[in-house]
């Protein structure tokens, strides 16, 4: 056994430099989440008074329960593992799934493995390493988590860190699995990640339900245990060891599938295709490549529309008087006319589509990377397939998913909410602009620093969070103003709409894009 594990403090290292970046900032911003909270909450529910009212609204609105859970107490501390707990430890899932499927699968993929194997490396090591990282990630979210918020309780602090933690480590060892089941590491992902979707699903399901936690569907989900670990309101602590039993049967799992099969092998391997192609142009086959994601992405965003459009006409009912919240929100949503919370939770939903959006769009253009890293780029270049051709097709992909995906969004919020159909996707649509610009970033790093392409990541990760807790933390309108989505007009509920802002986003992500196909043009490929 110790044979098979040789190699692993060399790999770990060796994966602990690669991600240098991606796991502090990614940590950092899951922290961030969280700790946030109490400062945000404690201005908006001053008094235990106002707290218990605002737990009671939530606890009566199946919509709010399905989004974040009921609610165990009043404290601060309870209020935030209330708020931010499941989407701290979705964070944390996604930032185990990616560094796990990237240290294993993708390494078999792009053939460093294969050499790394042929040296002093066990067995196992690759797999133990990967799982070791994501380990480091998630001891460090929690460090940091239970630090940050033990001055609302130390117990209560740590029962939420070690609950985010947990979730994490449980779906590195789902994505460990699905490295085994998979040929490439775009399925092993999107098999993680669909399990991480219907987790959250079961959740919502169970918690819309049914109060407290208590529904069956709650508790067959990761997530569920997460809010039913009832950090700061008497914790239930035997609930981690669900993690711990989850934690052992996946990484078992895993282990065993490692053994039983050869080097970049898998037990689901991809069908065969047709003898002769029939894919004309490199757009087809661009879009052939990223369907998968295009339709999942669009379905998450019809389904999530739907449901924060049934939430609309009940923000009003939930706000009541609370002049902090109806600044918080307005801020985030702009202003409007009569029915101007309504207007502004609208806008303030069209704008979260739009910054999630953003990273649709970074991730559909940096498939063109891993296309080239893979070497699947070069057989196509060798023949009569120009560079531009083949990057426009990945582009067109990318700006083209990214309006279809936002105009499903506003689909959903105009159904959901019941009217206002065409204010809802316009709305929803008034994003492209900056949606288009990270994305036209993305695309410039790609073509002129290949190497630093993923700091692309960074740009719609910043983004998203100065956008979801910038207002919270009453942050200045200068800071604000660093993300572009701040330029954009406020819909539905804006009193003029300014067409200057989106002209110039839409203008500099066409320049953008221009520089960075200019550069791919100019530069060597990668060998």
């Amino acid at each position: 056994m110790t044979d098979q594990l040789a190699g692993t403090g060399t790999l770990l290292r060796l994966a602990l430099r690669r991600d240098r970046v991606m796991m502090p900032v990614w940590t950092l911003l899951t922290t961030l989440l969280v700790v946030s909270m109490p400062g945000a909450l404690g201005s908006v529910y001053a008094t235990a008074a106002e707290r218990a009212r605002a737990a009671a609204s939530m606890n009566a609105n199946s919509s709010m329960r399905a989004l974040y859970g009921p609610v165990f107490g009043d404290s601060l501390g309870a209020l935030t593992a209330w708020r931010g707990g499941v989407y701290a430890a979705v964070l944390a899932a996604v930032m185990s799934l990616v560094v796990v499927v990237r240290h294993t699968r993708e390494e078999e993929e792009s053939g460093r493995q294969e050499l790394l194997s042929a040296a002093m490396v066990g067995r196992r090591a690759p797999l133990t390493s990967a799982l070791l990282a994501a380990l480091v990630a998630d001891a460090a979210v929690a460090l940091l988590v239970a630090g940050g918020l033990a001055g609302q309780g130390v117990r209560g602090a740590l029962a939420l860190g070690l609950a985010v933690a947990g979730t994490g480590l449980l779906f590195a060892c789902t994505a460990a699995v699905a490295a085994q089941l998979t040929e490439s590491a775009r399925a092993a992902k999107g098999i993680a990640a669909a399990v991480l979707g219907a987790a959250f699903v079961l959740k919502a399901a169970g918690d819309a339900g049914t109060g407290g936690g208590r529904s069956a569907l709650t508790w067959a989900s990761p997530l569920g245990w997460v809010e039913n670990v009832r950090a700061f309101a008497a914790e239930r602590w035997w609930v981690l060891l669900l993690f711990v039993g989850a934690v052992a049967v996946q990484a078992g799992a895993a282990y065993v599938l490692a053994g039983r099969r050869d080097l970049g092998m898998s037990f689901l391997p991809s069908r065969p295709g047709p003898a002769e192609g029939r894919l004309g142009t490199a757009g087809a086959l661009a879009l052939r490549l990223q369907r998968g994601s295009v339709l999942g992405w669009s379905a998450g965003f019809l389904v999530a529309g739907v449901v924060f459009g049934g939430m609309a006409d009940g923000a009003a009912d939930l706000v009541g008087d609370n002049d902090r919240t109806r600044e918080i929100i307005e801020r985030m949503g702009g202003q409007g006319g009569p029915g101007v919370l309504t207007d502004a939770f609208l806008a303030t939903m069209a704008g979260m589509f739009g910054m999630v959006a953003a990273l649709y769009a970074v991730s559909a253009v940096l498939r063109l990377s891993g296309e080239e890293s893979g070497q699947r780029a070069e057989p196509l270049l060798a023949n009569a397939v120009g560079r531009l051709r083949w990057a426009g097709g990945h582009l067109a992909v990318a700006f083209g998913g990214s309006a279809l995906i936002l105009l499903l969004a506003g689909l959903g919020l105009g159904l959901g909410h019941g009217r206002g159909l065409g204010a809802a996707i316009g709305a929803t649509l008034a994003q492209l602009p900056a949606v288009w610009l990270i994305g036209a970033l993305a695309a410039l790093l790609y073509g002129a620093v290949p190497q630093y392409a993923a700091a692309a990541w960074a740009v719609a990760g910043g983004v998203l969070a100065l956008g979801w807790i910038g207002p919270a933390l009453n942050l200045p309108q200068a800071v604000l103003n660093l993300s572009p989505f701040a330029h954009l007009p406020r819909l539905p509920g804006a009193q003029a709409l300014d067409w200057a802002p989106p002209t110039v986003l839409t203008a500099l992500a066409v320049a953008l894009t221009a520089a960075g196909l200019g550069a791919l043009r100019r530069r060597d490929m990668i060998a």
